[in-house]
């Protein structure tokens, strides 16, 4: 039988270069996930009619925020990485361990590192942290879609072998085509969520604390999930769970089960009534 493959496209790891500096897509990424999703983040918290009388930062806040949120993601990212997927490998390249360049970022790590910073600032500014992590959900799949992205032009983190249609050659995966995966997580956790996050504000969910974060974070645990379906495991690890299981889905599970409950929680508390602030 003959399989029809897409041939992978080629990319430079590196976007631009001047002189010894590089930019590689991996960090571009980042940044511009971080941009966009401070941008639109000042967005919502300017329009008054879908937060109610919920106090909030006020938009100028985001400036600061951006700032430890950056750096929560990052070093959550990495060392989520380092201790869950590849403890050995770092434990005797320990020097490794901040050469973020060469790959390896832990989503749930970076979600756990940005909390944190959110809810430090939360605290400082005197508001809600349920309220803030609702704000900084609405704009995590703009991150999570460009990551997504980066993955697929690097190439890493590539998909099960498979003779489907658009099944590609990845360089450095072998000989046999595979599961775009890196794709299908742009599309499920980048602009699958971000779609349902987008009804949702605009249904009033903003002024329920909480019920965004359950939103998002339920919906992300379902889309990776069901990506690692279709996604190779990292080979340090393999199967896990009697040769079924993946650590990404591992991971996900208390994501699901928090999400799952701050959904319930958010639904039973009484929406905050009366003019916007």
């Amino acid at each position: 039988m003959i399989t029809l493959t897409i041939p992978f496209p080629v990319f430079d790891p590196v976007a631009v270069s001047f002189g010894p500096l590089v930019v590689r897509w991996y960090a571009l990424a980042y940044i511009a996930g971080l941009l966009i999703g401070w941008w639109y983040a000042r967005r919502l918290l300017a329009d008054a009619a879908l937060w109610g009388r919920t106090p909030r930062f006020k938009p100028e806040d985001l400036d600061d925020l951006i700032v430890f949120v950056a750096l929560g993601v990052v070093v959550g990212g990495r060392l989520a990485y380092v201790l869950f997927y590849d403890l050995p490998q770092f434990a005797a390249h320990p020097i490794e361990i901040p050469m973020l360049w060469l790959g390896g970022m832990s989503f749930h790590g970076g979600a756990a590192g940005a909390a944190l910073a959110v809810a430090l600032y939360a605290r400082r500014k005197k508001v809600g942290i349920l309220t803030s992590f609702d704000m900084a959900s609405a704009v995590a799949p703009i991150g999570l879609f460009l990551g997504r992205l980066a993955n697929f032009i690097k190439p890493e983190l590539w998909g099960r072998p498979s003779d489907v249609p658009w099944a590609m050659v990845f360089p450095g995966a072998g000989p046999l085509p595979r599961h775009p995966s890196q794709l299908y997580e742009a599309a499920l956790e980048g602009v699958v969520l971000f779609v349902v996050l987008s009804i949702a504000v605009r249904a009033g969910a903003l002024k329920r604390p909480g019920l965004v974060t359950g939103l998002f974070a339920a919906g992300y645990a379902i889309a990776r999930i069901i990506s690692e379906l279709f996604r190779e495991p990292d080979p340090q690890l393999g199967f896990l769970l009697g040769h079924w299981a993946t650590m990404g889905m591992v991971l996900s599970l208390p994501f699901l089960a928090i999400g799952i409950w701050l959904i319930l929680r958010a639904r039973k508390a009484p929406a905050p009534q009366g003019r916007p602030a």
